[in-house]
This record gives C-alpha cells, sequence and structure tokens, in this order.
C-alpha cells in the first residue's frame, strides 16, 4: 500500500525507515507546512494537494500530541485509512470524534501503540490469557526517564497543555500505560499526585504517582518522571504480579518470568528474552527509539485493512490509555481525590 506521512521530524523520520523496511508497502508522500525536503519522493506544502492524490492510501500522522485531530480529520474525510502516533488526541471525547468520522468514511483509524509489538510482549499477553499467572493481585508500570532543561527549550509545543497534552504521562510514558491496561485490563478508579520539580517553564508534569483498582480487582501503581538521571536511562518497566506466576518487564525483555506450573517453552524464553544490561530504549534520548515495532504496528494495520477486520491498534484501544491519563490528571487537580472512570 502507498503511505503519506504528515509531519517530518524525528518521528517522521522514524515513519519514513519502518515503511522501508515493509514488504509490499512504499513510501508515496510528504506533508510539511514549512518546507520541502529532498527525500526521493513528493513533499507537500499544502494539505489539500497531499490529501487530493487518488494513488495515496494510508497516511501517518508524527505531528505534535494537541495537532493530531484536524488532519486526522482532514485525511479521513478525504477518504484516506489513517494511522496516528501517540496518542491518538489528547482528549477522549475528541478520540470519539474521530471513531464517528472514521465510521462514516468506511475508512480505518489507528493508533501507534508500537511497545505491544516485541517477542517479549506477545509472550506476556499469551502467559496473561492463558491464566498462567492465576488471579492477578498486582499490576504496575514504572517510567523513570530524562529529559533535561534543553529537550523541553527545543520547540515551544513541548511542555504544554494545548499540544503536548500533558507531561512525562501523556507524551513518555503512554506506550507502557496502553501496556499495562492491554496486560491487566481496565481500571476502575484512580487516585493521583503530579508535581513538576526539575524543569523550568513548562505547564505540565514531570513527576506523576497513581494508585490504581482494576476492574479484576487487582490493585497497581503507575509512576512516571522526567527528572530521573541514569547514565545509561532506565527502561520502561511493567510488573504483573499473580497467585501462579510473575511477569517482569524492561523494555522488551524480561526481567522476571516465573510460574507455579513450568511450561517447555519457559526455557526458550529464559535463554532468549531475559535482560542483559542494555540502556533504556528512548530512556534518556528519544532518538534512541527503533523503528522495527514502528513496523510491525503498520504491518498489523495494512494486515487488517486488507482482511476488512479492526486492528490490533483500533482507536477504541488507543482510547483506553488516553481516558486513564485524564483521570490521573483530574484526581492530581483535585487533592488526589478518588476518580471513577
Amino acid at each position: 500500500m502507498k503511505f503519506g506521512i504528515i509531519g517530518t521530524g524525528t518521528i517522521g523520520r522514524l515513519h519514513a525507515a519502518a515503511i522501508h523496511a515493509m514488504n509490499g508497502s512504499t513510501l508515496h508522500s510528504i506533508f510539511n507546512r514549512h518546507h520541502t525536503l529532498d527525500i526521493g519522493v513528493p513533499c507537500h506544502t499544502d494539505l489539500a494537494t497531499f490529501l487530493a492524490d487518488p494513488e495515496l492510501e494510508i497516511v501517518t500522522i508524527a505531528t505534535p500530541s494537541g495537532a493530531h485531530f484536524d488532519p486526522a480529520i482532514s485525511a479521513l474525510t478525504a477518504g484516506k485509512h489513517v494511522i496516528c502516533e501517540k496518542p491518538l488526541e489528547i482528549h477522549a471525547e475528541r478520540i470519539d470524534c474521530l471513531i464517528a468520522t472514521g465510521v462514516a468514511s468506511g475508512k480505518t483509524l489507528a493508533a501507534i501503540l508500537n511497545r505491544r509489538f516485541n517477542p517479549a510482549m506477545d509472550a506476556s499477553k499469551s502467559a496473561v490469557d492463558a491464566g498462567r499467572l492465576g488471579t492477578i493481585v498486582s499490576a504496575s508500570c514504572y517510567v523513570k526517564w530524562f529529559r533535561d532543561q534543553a529537550y523541553y527549550d527545543s520547540a515551544a509545543w513541548r511542555g504544554t497543555w494545548d499540544l503536548d497534552g500533558g507531561g512525562v504521562l501523556m507524551n513518555q510514558g503512554i506506550h507502557s500505560i496502553d501496556a499495562l491496561l492491554y496486560l491487566a485490563g481496565p481500571v476502575v478508579s484512580v487516585q493521583a499526585s503530579t508535581g513538576c520539580l526539575a524543569h523550568e517553564r513548562i505547564e505540565v508534569e514531570d513527576v506523576a504517582v497513581a494508585i490504581l483498582e482494576f476492574k479484576n480487582g487487582a490493585r497497581g501503581v503507575i509512576e512516571g518522571s522526567t527528572c530521573s538521571w541514569s547514565r545509561s536511562g532506565h527502561p520502561a518497566r511493567i510488573q504483573i504480579c499473580g497467585t501462579e506466576g510473575s511477569i517482569f518487564l524492561a523494555d522488551d525483555s524480561f526481567e522476571t518470568w516465573e510460574f507455579k506450573n513450568e511450561w517447555p517453552s519457559d526455557a526458550k524464553i529464559r535463554s532468549t528474552l531475559m535482560r542483559g544490561n542494555q540502556a533504556g530504549l528512548g530512556a534518556n534520548d528519544p532518538k534512541g527509539i527503533q523503528f522495527y515495532q514502528h513496523q510491525r504496528n503498520f504491518e498489523e494495520v495494512v494486515a487488517a485493512i486488507k482482511e476488512g477486520r479492526e486492528p490490533q491498534t483500533s482507536a477504541h484501544e488507543a482510547r483506553k490509555s488516553v481516558a486513564l491519563i485524564e483521570a490521573i490528571y483530574l484526581s492530581a487537580a483535585n487533592g488526589g481525590k478518588k476518580i471513577t472512570l
């Protein structure tokens, strides 16, 4: 299928690398309002012209978080499938509007939830779905990353509610929050506290802690920070414990893979997917993120379009993490009040 990209910053270039690595799909064109780029495909400065191309089939959106809505609406209305960066939109009610537009246009609207696409996540999901953990009693995620002041100063939209949509939770932590919900199920209530402790001239949080109650009765914690310095960067961690097993994920490998009832496949998982001493993926430098999980995400959406089904990273799935983060922000703004989802 023929792809076009809206946005040509660091993430847009990551999209391009992922598309180039796909079989059966090509990068067809790019839209960038401010300037053209010489990258071997047409680069448009007019959105209407970009979207009017009848050969263009799928549009990926790599603009700042708060600038996803308008191009997504325009692309869907123009009859293009859309794959949008995280968060799909910074407000759940606006995601509902996007979903309605996708339904009306008959086109697929999907998100980039790329941390779902690695062998360790596949193994974790299979174990949870098979009931290998027994009754899940604890499910938490921890994103203790570092962004210096220069990161926030590098673009006027960074650290703003309108265009970043939030701080460490909506920007850096959302993939881990999505993965937590993907594995442990929906959250029914939250109590939270947030703050800005180490950065200047930003409106949003650089540290956050939330206490969760899941629909299945489990309890958990979300902890996020962009002021946790480390020489190599801490991995994003997801920890799920049950009455019959425990899974501790660190980025795309395991720190713990233990079950009361062993399966023959466990030995291979321990020999191939246990964590070594690698640095956290994107923990200290967003440019350290690799494209292969984006590639798998794109391939899943293309397959879903061809098969006439909803993709694993559908807009409905993407809405879940945004709704939870909004509830966390509401709780924090009200002194840690318990918010029911």
